[in-house]
Protein backbone atom coordinates (compact mmCIF):
# COMPACT_ATOMS: atom_id res chain seq x y z
CA UNK A 1 0.00 0.00 0.00
CA UNK A 2 1.29 3.46 -0.93
CA UNK A 3 0.69 6.07 1.75
CA UNK A 4 -1.86 8.67 0.57
CA UNK A 5 -0.71 12.17 -0.33
CA UNK A 6 -2.52 15.15 1.19
CA UNK A 7 -2.26 18.65 -0.29
CA UNK A 8 -3.49 21.33 2.10
CA UNK A 9 -4.68 24.53 0.44
CA UNK A 10 -7.13 25.49 3.19
CA UNK A 11 -6.23 25.82 6.87
CA UNK A 12 -8.40 26.29 9.95
CA UNK A 13 -7.34 29.94 9.92
CA UNK A 14 -8.56 30.26 6.33
CA UNK A 15 -11.90 28.71 7.27
CA UNK A 16 -12.32 31.05 10.22
CA UNK A 17 -11.58 34.06 8.04
CA UNK A 18 -14.12 32.86 5.46
CA UNK A 19 -16.72 32.35 8.20
CA UNK A 20 -16.06 35.85 9.52
CA UNK A 21 -16.55 37.34 6.08
CA UNK A 22 -19.71 35.34 5.34
CA UNK A 23 -21.21 36.08 8.76
CA UNK A 24 -20.56 39.81 8.50
CA UNK A 25 -21.98 40.01 4.98
CA UNK A 26 -24.99 37.80 5.66
CA UNK A 27 -26.02 39.16 9.05
CA UNK A 28 -25.89 42.79 7.88
CA UNK A 29 -27.80 42.10 4.64
CA UNK A 30 -31.51 42.68 4.15
CA UNK A 31 -32.87 40.05 4.17
CA UNK A 32 -30.32 38.20 6.28
CA UNK A 33 -28.73 34.99 5.03
CA UNK A 34 -25.92 32.55 5.77
CA UNK A 35 -24.29 30.04 3.38
CA UNK A 36 -25.20 26.38 3.99
CA UNK A 37 -21.56 25.23 4.18
CA UNK A 38 -21.44 26.51 7.77
CA UNK A 39 -23.91 23.85 8.95
CA UNK A 40 -21.12 21.31 8.86
CA UNK A 41 -19.10 21.23 12.04
CA UNK A 42 -18.79 17.79 13.66
CA UNK A 43 -22.32 18.01 15.10
CA UNK A 44 -23.76 19.28 11.85
CA UNK A 45 -22.17 16.42 9.93
CA UNK A 46 -23.67 13.92 12.39
CA UNK A 47 -27.09 15.51 12.01
CA UNK A 48 -26.88 15.42 8.22
CA UNK A 49 -25.95 11.74 8.30
CA UNK A 50 -29.06 11.19 10.44
CA UNK A 51 -31.14 13.14 7.91
CA UNK A 52 -30.03 10.86 5.09
CA UNK A 53 -31.56 7.91 6.96
CA UNK A 54 -34.97 9.55 7.53
CA UNK A 55 -37.96 8.11 5.67
CA UNK A 56 -38.86 11.53 4.22
CA UNK A 57 -35.37 12.26 2.89
CA UNK A 58 -35.28 10.52 -0.47
CA UNK A 59 -32.32 12.22 -2.28
CA UNK A 60 -29.42 10.27 -0.76
CA UNK A 61 -30.93 6.80 -1.06
CA UNK A 62 -32.33 7.57 -4.53
CA UNK A 63 -28.95 8.70 -5.82
CA UNK A 64 -27.19 5.75 -4.20
CA UNK A 65 -29.61 3.25 -5.75
CA UNK A 66 -29.34 4.91 -9.16
CA UNK A 67 -25.55 4.94 -8.97
CA UNK A 68 -25.53 1.28 -7.97
CA UNK A 69 -27.71 0.44 -10.99
CA UNK A 70 -25.71 2.35 -13.60
CA UNK A 71 -22.16 2.54 -12.24
CA UNK A 72 -20.88 -0.11 -14.64
CA UNK A 73 -22.23 1.92 -17.56
CA UNK A 74 -20.58 5.06 -16.17
CA UNK A 75 -17.24 3.29 -15.79
CA UNK A 76 -17.41 1.80 -19.30
CA UNK A 77 -18.23 5.19 -20.83
CA UNK A 78 -15.72 7.18 -18.78
CA UNK A 79 -12.67 4.88 -18.67
CA UNK A 80 -11.09 7.46 -16.41
CA UNK A 81 -7.49 7.17 -15.21
CA UNK A 82 -8.17 9.64 -12.39
CA UNK A 83 -11.35 10.04 -10.32
CA UNK A 84 -11.64 13.42 -8.60
CA UNK A 85 -14.46 13.74 -6.07
CA UNK A 86 -15.51 17.19 -4.90
CA UNK A 87 -16.86 17.30 -1.35
CA UNK A 88 -15.81 13.70 -0.79
CA UNK A 89 -16.45 13.58 2.97
CA UNK A 90 -16.34 9.94 4.07
CA UNK A 91 -16.33 8.82 0.41
CA UNK A 92 -19.15 6.33 1.12
CA UNK A 93 -20.75 6.38 -2.35
CA UNK A 94 -17.34 6.60 -3.97
CA UNK A 95 -16.60 2.92 -3.45
CA UNK A 96 -19.18 2.08 -6.09
CA UNK A 97 -17.26 4.19 -8.60
CA UNK A 98 -13.86 2.95 -7.44
CA UNK A 99 -14.92 -0.68 -7.78
CA UNK A 100 -16.44 -0.17 -11.23
CA UNK A 101 -13.55 1.89 -12.62
CA UNK A 102 -11.05 -0.59 -11.21
CA UNK A 103 -12.98 -3.46 -12.81
CA UNK A 104 -12.70 -1.89 -16.28
CA UNK A 105 -8.98 -1.57 -15.67
CA UNK A 106 -8.62 2.16 -16.20
CA UNK A 107 -8.37 3.74 -12.74
CA UNK A 108 -4.95 4.65 -11.38
CA UNK A 109 -5.58 7.55 -8.99
CA UNK A 110 -8.35 8.74 -6.68
CA UNK A 111 -8.38 12.41 -5.67
CA UNK A 112 -10.85 13.17 -2.85
CA UNK A 113 -11.39 16.88 -2.09
CA UNK A 114 -12.91 18.27 1.08
CA UNK A 115 -12.62 21.22 3.46
CA UNK A 116 -11.88 19.01 6.49
CA UNK A 117 -8.27 17.84 6.70
CA UNK A 118 -9.03 15.36 9.49
CA UNK A 119 -11.98 13.77 7.68
CA UNK A 120 -10.05 13.63 4.43
CA UNK A 121 -6.95 12.14 6.04
CA UNK A 122 -9.04 9.39 7.64
CA UNK A 123 -10.94 8.57 4.45
CA UNK A 124 -7.77 8.66 2.31
CA UNK A 125 -5.91 6.32 4.65
CA UNK A 126 -8.83 3.90 4.75
CA UNK A 127 -9.23 3.87 0.97
CA UNK A 128 -5.50 3.46 0.37
CA UNK A 129 -5.65 0.32 2.50
CA UNK A 130 -8.78 -0.98 0.73
CA UNK A 131 -7.39 -0.31 -2.76
CA UNK A 132 -3.65 -1.03 -2.48
CA UNK A 133 -3.07 -0.66 -6.23
CA UNK A 134 -4.63 2.79 -6.28
CA UNK A 135 -2.78 6.05 -5.69
CA UNK A 136 -4.81 8.26 -3.31
CA UNK A 137 -4.10 12.00 -3.44
CA UNK A 138 -6.29 14.08 -1.14
CA UNK A 139 -6.80 17.83 -1.58
CA UNK A 140 -7.95 20.01 1.34
CA UNK A 141 -9.64 23.01 -0.25
CA UNK A 142 -12.94 24.78 -0.88
CA UNK A 143 -14.28 23.55 -4.20
CA UNK A 144 -15.98 26.87 -4.93
CA UNK A 145 -12.77 28.83 -5.39
CA UNK A 146 -9.77 26.49 -5.45
CA UNK A 147 -10.47 24.17 -8.38
CA UNK A 148 -7.13 25.19 -9.88
CA UNK A 149 -5.41 23.27 -7.06
CA UNK A 150 -6.65 19.91 -8.35
CA UNK A 151 -3.82 17.72 -9.69
CA UNK A 152 -3.50 17.39 -13.45
CA UNK A 153 -2.47 14.49 -15.63
CA UNK A 154 -4.24 11.38 -16.88
CA UNK A 155 -7.80 11.24 -18.18
CA UNK A 156 -9.81 12.76 -15.33
CA UNK A 157 -13.43 12.48 -14.30
CA UNK A 158 -14.61 14.99 -11.70
CA UNK A 159 -17.54 13.65 -9.66
CA UNK A 160 -19.85 16.15 -7.96
CA UNK A 161 -22.58 14.09 -6.36
CA UNK A 162 -25.28 14.44 -3.73
CA UNK A 163 -27.28 17.15 -5.46
CA UNK A 164 -24.92 19.75 -3.95
CA UNK A 165 -25.04 21.70 -7.23
CA UNK A 166 -28.51 22.75 -6.09
CA UNK A 167 -27.10 24.74 -3.16
CA UNK A 168 -25.79 27.31 -5.64
CA UNK A 169 -27.96 30.05 -7.10
CA UNK A 170 -27.92 30.22 -10.93
CA UNK A 171 -25.08 32.78 -11.17
CA UNK A 172 -22.97 30.73 -8.75
CA UNK A 173 -23.72 27.54 -10.70
CA UNK A 174 -22.64 29.15 -13.94
CA UNK A 175 -19.38 30.34 -12.37
CA UNK A 176 -18.74 26.94 -10.77
CA UNK A 177 -19.40 24.93 -13.94
CA UNK A 178 -17.26 27.32 -15.96
CA UNK A 179 -14.50 26.86 -13.38
CA UNK A 180 -14.65 23.07 -13.76
CA UNK A 181 -14.54 23.46 -17.53
CA UNK A 182 -11.44 25.62 -17.15
CA UNK A 183 -9.46 23.05 -15.13
CA UNK A 184 -10.38 20.11 -17.37
CA UNK A 185 -8.82 19.30 -20.71
CA UNK A 186 -11.00 18.67 -23.79
CA UNK A 187 -12.45 15.17 -23.58
CA UNK A 188 -12.21 14.96 -19.78
CA UNK A 189 -15.41 14.40 -17.85
CA UNK A 190 -17.79 15.70 -15.21
CA UNK A 191 -20.15 13.29 -13.42
CA UNK A 192 -22.91 15.40 -11.90
CA UNK A 193 -25.66 14.28 -9.52
CA UNK A 194 -28.72 16.54 -9.35
CA UNK A 195 -32.18 16.41 -7.83
CA UNK A 196 -35.10 16.74 -10.22
CA UNK A 197 -38.27 18.79 -9.80
CA UNK A 198 -40.89 16.71 -7.99
CA UNK A 199 -44.23 17.49 -6.36
CA UNK A 200 -44.06 19.83 -3.34
CA UNK A 201 -45.75 17.20 -1.15
CA UNK A 202 -42.70 14.99 -1.77
CA UNK A 203 -39.87 17.51 -1.66
CA UNK A 204 -40.98 19.71 1.26
CA UNK A 205 -41.13 16.90 3.88
CA UNK A 206 -37.61 15.88 2.83
CA UNK A 207 -36.45 19.20 4.28
CA UNK A 208 -38.95 19.39 7.15
CA UNK A 209 -39.11 15.91 8.68
CA UNK A 210 -41.58 14.90 11.36
CA UNK A 211 -38.84 14.02 13.86
CA UNK A 212 -37.34 17.52 13.71
CA UNK A 213 -33.83 16.40 12.77
CA UNK A 214 -33.63 18.89 9.89
CA UNK A 215 -34.76 21.65 12.23
CA UNK A 216 -31.84 20.89 14.55
CA UNK A 217 -29.50 20.76 11.57
CA UNK A 218 -30.75 24.17 10.43
CA UNK A 219 -30.30 25.72 13.88
CA UNK A 220 -26.80 24.26 14.06
CA UNK A 221 -25.48 27.15 11.99
CA UNK A 222 -26.19 29.37 14.99
CA UNK A 223 -24.24 27.01 17.26
CA UNK A 224 -21.34 27.30 14.80
CA UNK A 225 -21.45 31.10 15.05
CA UNK A 226 -21.58 30.84 18.85
CA UNK A 227 -18.64 28.43 18.99
CA UNK A 228 -16.43 29.89 16.28
CA UNK A 229 -17.13 33.62 16.55
CA UNK A 230 -18.14 34.00 20.23
CA UNK A 231 -21.72 34.89 19.32
CA UNK A 232 -24.64 34.62 21.76
CA UNK A 233 -27.51 33.43 19.57
CA UNK A 234 -30.23 31.43 21.33
CA UNK A 235 -30.92 28.74 18.71
CA UNK A 236 -34.04 27.44 20.45
CA UNK A 237 -35.70 30.80 19.83
CA UNK A 238 -35.58 30.23 16.09
CA UNK A 239 -38.09 28.08 14.20
CA UNK A 240 -37.14 25.95 11.22
CA UNK A 241 -38.91 26.91 8.00
CA UNK A 242 -38.81 24.94 4.74
CA UNK A 243 -40.81 26.14 1.75
CA UNK A 244 -41.01 25.43 -1.95
CA UNK A 245 -40.40 28.37 -4.27
CA UNK A 246 -42.29 27.43 -7.46
CA UNK A 247 -40.78 30.29 -9.48
CA UNK A 248 -37.15 29.34 -8.85
CA UNK A 249 -38.00 25.66 -8.35
CA UNK A 250 -35.99 25.34 -5.19
CA UNK A 251 -36.49 24.59 -1.52
CA UNK A 252 -35.56 27.40 0.84
CA UNK A 253 -34.60 26.69 4.42
CA UNK A 254 -34.91 29.60 6.79
CA UNK A 255 -34.67 30.35 10.48
CA UNK A 256 -37.57 32.44 11.86
CA UNK A 257 -37.16 34.47 15.03
CA UNK A 258 -39.97 33.62 17.45
CA UNK A 259 -39.61 36.97 19.22
CA UNK A 260 -37.78 40.26 18.84
CA UNK A 261 -34.20 39.77 19.98
CA UNK A 262 -30.66 41.06 19.72
CA UNK A 263 -27.57 38.90 19.30
CA UNK A 264 -23.94 39.91 19.41
CA UNK A 265 -21.07 38.40 17.47
CA UNK A 266 -18.17 39.32 19.72
CA UNK A 267 -15.34 38.50 17.33
CA UNK A 268 -16.86 40.75 14.70
CA UNK A 269 -17.91 43.52 17.10
CA UNK A 270 -21.34 43.10 15.55
CA UNK A 271 -24.82 43.54 17.01
CA UNK A 272 -27.64 41.86 15.10
CA UNK A 273 -31.31 42.73 15.64
CA UNK A 274 -34.14 40.38 14.72
CA UNK A 275 -37.77 41.41 14.59
CA UNK A 276 -40.38 38.91 15.76
CA UNK A 277 -41.13 36.68 12.79
CA UNK A 278 -38.09 37.82 10.80
CA UNK A 279 -36.60 35.07 8.63
CA UNK A 280 -32.99 34.42 7.68
CA UNK A 281 -32.24 32.18 4.69
CA UNK A 282 -29.74 29.42 5.43
CA UNK A 283 -29.98 27.18 2.36
CA UNK A 284 -31.49 26.76 -1.05
CA UNK A 285 -31.72 23.36 -2.69
CA UNK A 286 -32.58 23.86 -6.35
CA UNK A 287 -34.23 21.04 -8.24
CA UNK A 288 -33.77 20.72 -11.98
CA UNK A 289 -35.57 19.86 -15.17
CA UNK A 290 -33.33 17.71 -17.40
CA UNK A 291 -33.47 20.04 -20.39
CA UNK A 292 -32.57 23.08 -18.25
CA UNK A 293 -29.66 21.24 -16.64
CA UNK A 294 -28.37 20.23 -20.08
CA UNK A 295 -28.61 23.86 -21.18
CA UNK A 296 -26.56 25.02 -18.18
CA UNK A 297 -23.90 22.42 -18.94
CA UNK A 298 -23.89 23.40 -22.60
CA UNK A 299 -23.41 27.07 -21.71
CA UNK A 300 -20.46 26.09 -19.50
CA UNK A 301 -18.80 24.24 -22.36
CA UNK A 302 -19.90 20.66 -21.69
CA UNK A 303 -21.65 18.23 -23.95
CA UNK A 304 -23.77 15.72 -21.97
CA UNK A 305 -22.81 12.28 -23.21
CA UNK A 306 -25.01 10.10 -21.00
CA UNK A 307 -27.92 10.77 -18.64
CA UNK A 308 -29.46 8.34 -16.18
CA UNK A 309 -32.63 8.88 -14.11
CA UNK A 310 -34.21 6.79 -11.37
CA UNK A 311 -37.58 5.09 -12.06
CA UNK A 312 -39.52 7.75 -10.12
CA UNK A 313 -37.80 10.66 -11.91
CA UNK A 314 -36.49 12.18 -8.70
CA UNK A 315 -32.75 12.24 -9.37
CA UNK A 316 -30.40 12.29 -12.34
CA UNK A 317 -26.76 11.46 -13.01
CA UNK A 318 -25.21 13.22 -16.00
CA UNK A 319 -21.86 12.30 -17.54
CA UNK A 320 -20.71 15.39 -19.43
CA UNK A 321 -17.63 15.82 -21.59
CA UNK A 322 -15.56 18.99 -21.65
CA UNK A 323 -15.61 20.33 -25.20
Amino acid sequence: MTAPLLDIHLTDADLTEALRADARAGLTADPKSLPPKWFYDARGSELFEAITELPEYYPTRTERALLRDVVDEIAAAARADVLVELGAGSAAKTRLLLDALTAVGSLKTYVPQDVSASALRGAATELAAEYPNLSVHGVVSDFTDTLHNLPRGGRRMIAFLGGTIGNLVPAERAEFLAGINEVLEPGELLLLGAGLVVAPEIVVPAYDDAAGVTAEFNRNVLHVLNNRLSADFEPDKFEHVALWDPTNEWIEMRLRATEAMTATVAELGLTVDFAAGEEMRTEISAKFRPEALSAELDTAGFGPTHTWTDPENRFTLVLAERR
